[in-house]
């Protein structure tokens, strides 16, 4: 068998036994074993993306949405470097990726031989794990073999340890690169991929840290002497049973539950933490008021109350610019974070103790241990207060004015159960966290807020489609949308997504920014408008395409992607000025209702 097929074949078959189960493949001559060998396997499902930046977004969708290793496989020269964005967000988000790169023989790099670049540890610091193969040889010792072989697990078991990450693993070939037999590529069978590796096999297994005595017993005594205490779930927090874990912490000790829209709990359904606290709650309402969502708003604002005496944080950084100047300004006696990966997310620098360990199993605990106590119910009443006058406003101001705000709270009122989110950086999310109210249904908010960069949202939201098979929305500004229009192709293919385009005609977030008062140079270097619409574009890769230029033409077409699912691109056109002077007004009108 020609070496390269060999190799392959054994790293593919011990990534399928360690657990990968998806590959995105982008074409290439240099990577063909390694595309064969994908093909080939009868346990891993494989996608094409012909453009390796989006074909990097649309493996981390897969991965954000399955938690789990999903692997990239490219040809050599520039296809390489088109990973790096989605390798960045994907180091800064702890989502699980799999690199492999096809490359020339060593005797051809540094020679100026024809898209031969240096490849080796290309991506630096970005990944946890950088490897560069052996050239495949005839006669390789069974030591070789055993090599790749635990190559290819370590690799997994890296990407996927508790630090969640990208491993990039460099494989350089010689020709010939296709199968000694000419014609159709025979799809192996199990045993065939077994053949191999009779002799030898590696299992893989990984566990959870869970919380000592000690820790426990320190936590309950702060918990219980310290009544006022805030809980923040920013994002990435951990799925499963989490959401409800935390929620019936925060109901147990009292503390007020503040959720990023990308935390995983301010939108999911509470009959999960009744159920989760034995019943013990009457309804989803009692739920609903631990959990505040308004804090975007009212944070602006001095609040009145006294300071939290325990801040307890889960997840990154919180989206929201008013919480974590709060946060910041506050000095409570304890501020504990806790994150199982050890990824620290403290970029005002003022964590008092961090705990590396896992956060439902905590939850849990705390919970269970507090039994009997008592939470202050000043402390709750002051903050519930404060939050529902804040969104009684709030939502009186969004039925009376249509702009990007609106447009946002609207598509995730009519958005149905269990459904995905994939929300665009820039305005979008900001939008989603100042005016997305959280409610007793299940959204499964996803959005890249690692490098929170523009580029690749829509093949980041394909991605988590395709690996869900759920009902996919992905709303994104114009210029985000300019920046991934190649990845329309795989929309064309994925009739579960829906894409959303709010156009104001430029970069809108940078109406927020002083440089909006020098003009020029703000319309022309900042702005940018580029007076193009997207029905060509839809046309182009045919997807059905939706224009709206109000509430009800946008809240006709959120319905017909609902009840009618099939690729389609809704176009919401919007004047970016009166977008933002909207806001402001509603800010204004809510800090004179307070004061």
């Amino acid at each position: 068998m020609n070496p390269n097929i060999l190799l392959s074949q054994l790293f593919v078959n011990n990534l399928a036994s360690a657990g990968l189960e998806s590959v995105v493949i982008s074409p290439g001559s240099r990577s063909t074993p390694l595309t064969l060998a994908f093909e080939a396997h009868p346990g891993i499902e494989t996608f094409l993306h012909i453009d390796e930046r989006g074909a990097g977004f649309y493996a981390l969708g897969m991965a954000l949405a399955s938690d789990k290793p999903v692997a990239l496989v490219c040809t050599s020269g520039t296809a390489v470097a088109n990973y790096l964005p989605a390798i960045v967000e994907a180091q800064m988000s702890q989502v699980p990726l799999l690199i492999l790169t096809g490359d020339r023989p060593h005797e051809l790099r540094h020679s100026g031989a024809n898209q031969t670049i240096d490849q080796v540890k290309i991506f630096g610091d970005q990944v946890l794990w950088s490897v560069d193969m052996p050239i495949p040889k005839e006669d390789a010792p069974d030591v070789a073999l055993r090599h790749v072989q635990t190559t290819a697990v370590r690799a997994y078991a890296t990407a996927n340890g508790l630090r969640k990450g990208p491993v990039h693993v460099n494989f350089p070939f010689r020709k010939p690169l296709e199968p000694e037999a000419s014609g159709k590529w025979q799809v192996a069978s199990k045993e065939q991929f077994t053949v191999h590796n009779s002799q030898f096999t590696i299992n893989y297994s990984s566990g959870t840290l869970l919380p000592a005595d000690e820790q426990l017993d320190w936590l309950t005594a702060v918990l219980t002497q310290h009544s006022r205490g805030l809980i923040i779930c920013g994002p990435r927090c951990p799925g499963g049973e989490f959401p409800a874990a935390v929620t019936a912490l925060a109901r147990k000790t009292g503390y007020s539950l503040l959720a990023d829209p990308l935390s995983g709990v301010r939108f999911f359904n509470r009959r999960d933490a009744e159920s989760a606290e034995n019943k013990s709650l009457k309804s989803a309402k009692s739920v609903d008021k631990i959990i505040i969502s308004g804090y975007e708003t009212f944070l602006q604002q001095e609040t009145g109350w006294p300071e939290p005496q325990v801040i307890v944080r889960f997840g990154q950084v919180p989206t929201s610019k008013w919480l974590n100047a709060y946060l910041d300004k506050i000095n409570p006696a304890i501020r504990l974070h806790i994150r199982e990966n050890g990824v620290w997310a403290d970029d005002s620098q003022r964590t008092t103790h961090f705990w590396q360990l896992n956060e439902t199993a905590v939850c849990q605990t705390l919970t269970a241990r507090l039994n009997n106590h008592q939470p202050n119910p000043t402390w709750q009443q002051t903050i519930r207060a404060t939050e529902k006058a804040t969104w009684d406003m709030l939502e009186a101001q969004l039925s009376q004015h249509w702009f990007d705000g609106a447009a946002i709270a609207t598509l995730l009122a009519k958005l149905p159960e269990d459904a995905n989110l994939l929300i665009g950086n820039s305005l979008p999310v900001r939008h989603l966290d100042q005016y997305g109210r959280s409610q007793a249904k299940t959204v499964h908010i996803f959005g890249n807020r690692g490098a929170s960069g523009i580029d690749g949202n829509i093949a980041t939201g394909l991605g988590v489609a395709q690996a869900t098979g759920r009902p996919t929305f992905i709303i994104v500004g114009d210029v985000t949308a300019l920046h991934d229009l190649n990845s329309l192709l795989l929309a064309s293919q994925t009739p579960n997504a829906t894409l959303i385009v709010i156009n104001n005609n430029g970069g809108g977030i940078f109406r927020r920014l002083p440089i909006s008062q020098h003009e020029p140079p703000f319309t022309d270097r900042f702005l940018t408008p580029h007076g193009r619409t997207f029905a060509h574009a839809a046309a182009m890769f045919a997807l059905n395409y939706l224009r709206a230029e109000n509430r009800a033409q946008f809240e006709q077409a959120v319905e017909t992607a609902v009840t009618n699912p099939a690729p389609r691109l809704i176009e919401l056109m919007t004047d970016g000025d009166q977008d933002e002077q909207i806001r402001r007004e509603i800010n204004q009108q809510v800090s004179r209702t307070r004061t």
